[in-house]
């Protein structure tokens, strides 16, 4: 039997909600990590978990930024038994998850109920059900691997914020000759990702008395050409996209500004104003360039206003759409679902970057529902997890074949 045919469905759906039971927001990770493991081991599979230097990582001149706070960093390594092939390959996923919110859930977001066909939870979709999946295909492919190839699970941590975890996975194991990623892709495969960049900015303003405004300089006042100029930028960043699976996409390298806070008093004119927001980094623009055209847009529009750059700093990551793991996932894909696959560009930032950078041709494919990601109420469909894995033992496989 080959891999693919050896996934357990049942088995799957039980760990994936065991997995989402267990709370991991960004920043507090490690017993989601831990009961991954548990499930590694049941499984006949050898984990690892480790401790990160984190001062080390945070003096690293390639630091990705973090948002969320943390005084630890944990990573779990998962292999089969018996390992030392001439040929490695990582599937990677990240346990941590954005915060539940603060409206009711039809089900609790860690509940990992299994209902209509559905896995329900935070991180059932983004991404723990998908990093069960990868668990399995690992099992499977370990029960009928002709050893030319180890397979690793790298799961990780702080994925939302920046990607630390899988920075920290690549510092300490980059001889891979490929890298899966299962994000929600909709099995399509991503071979292209913008980068995303957040960063913050303060327009000050003069206070006055509201009876005489004349007196004072409204720092809103001085923010809306700020406002309009980052949206220029963004139209101009979109105008003539040159990566061909970029160009495909409604809005390639979104540019957003998602929170403002000004004033203090209703009957005072605003002294200060603080912006933060989103830039994005296009498909093999250097971040330096990205940032440089961000804060000149922001001092053309008001040369007292300033910005900095705080939280995830993404770059951007291409592979090649001919190579051996795109030809490797497609040929997967078509193979499992009975239709070609297809190769597409994403506007968000992944940790596929991070093994790009290391020298690791990565892609990501991976279940539908992307518009239900750190949304409430997400949940994946039952049968998606288990195509998913499927889909990653077929790739395993084809990696395993005589070259």
């Amino acid at each position: 039997m080959r891999a693919h045919e050896l996934v357990d469905p049942g088995a799957l759906v039980r760990d994936a909600a065991a997995l989402v039971q267990v709370p991991s927001v960004t920043g507090d990770e490690r017993a989601a990590l831990e009961r991954l493991g548990e499930l590694a081991a049941a499984l006949g599979l050898e984990p690892e978990l480790r401790r990160h230097d984190l001062a080390a990582l945070r003096a690293h001149p390639d630091h990705p930024g973090e948002e969320a706070p943390r005084d630890e960093l944990w990573g779990l390594t998962v292999r089969a038994p018996g390992g030392g092939a001439a040929r490695r390959v990582a599937l990677c996923g990240h346990v941590d998850v954005v915060a539940p919110g603060t409206v009711p859930w039809a089900h609790g977001p860690w509940s990992g109920v299994v209902a209509d066909g559905w896995l329900h939870g935070r991180g059932s979709v983004d991404m723990k059900g998908a990093t069960v999946a990868a668990l399995h295909a690992l099992a499977a492919h370990a029960r009928t691997s002709g050893g030319a190839v180890e397979a690793v699970l790298l799961a990780v941590a702080s994925e939302e914020d920046g990607g630390l975890g899988a920075f920290a996975a690549v510092r300490d194991d980059a001889a891979f000759d490929l890298c899966v990623i299962p994000e929600p892709t909709g099995f399509d495969v991503v071979c292209a990702q913008a980068g995303a960049l957040t960063f913050t900015g303060t327009v000050p303003g003069v206070a006055a008395h509201a009876a005489q405004r004349l007196e004072g300089v409204s720092a809103i006042d001085r923010y809306v050409p700020v406002h309009a100029a980052l949206a220029a930028l963004e139209a101009e960043l979109n105008a003539d996209v040159a990566h061909p699976l970029m160009r495909e996409l409604p809005l390639p390298y979104p540019l957003l500004v998602g929170r403002l806070a000004a004033g203090e008093w209703s009957s005072s004119v605003p002294d200060r104003l603080d912006f933060e927001g989103r830039a994005p980094v296009r498909v093999g623009e250097d971040p330096g360039a990205a940032r440089a055209a961000v804060e000149a847009a922001v001092r053309a529009a008001c040369p007292e206003a300033s910005v900095a750059w705080t939280g995830g700093q993404f770059a951007s990551a291409q592979t090649d759409h001919d190579g051996p793991v795109a030809r490797l996932a497609l040929a997967a894909v078509g193979a499992e679902l009975g239709r070609p696959g297809r190769v597409i560009g994403v506007p968000y930032g992944a940790d596929m970057r991070l093994f790009c950078a290391a020298g690791v041709p990565t892609v990501m494919v991976g279940p539908p529902g992307i518009e239900l990601a750190h949304a409430v109420d997400e949940r994946v469909a039952v049968d998606d997890l288990v195509t998913t894995a499927r889909v990653l033992a077929r790739i395993l496989d084809g990696a395993d074949a005589p070259a």
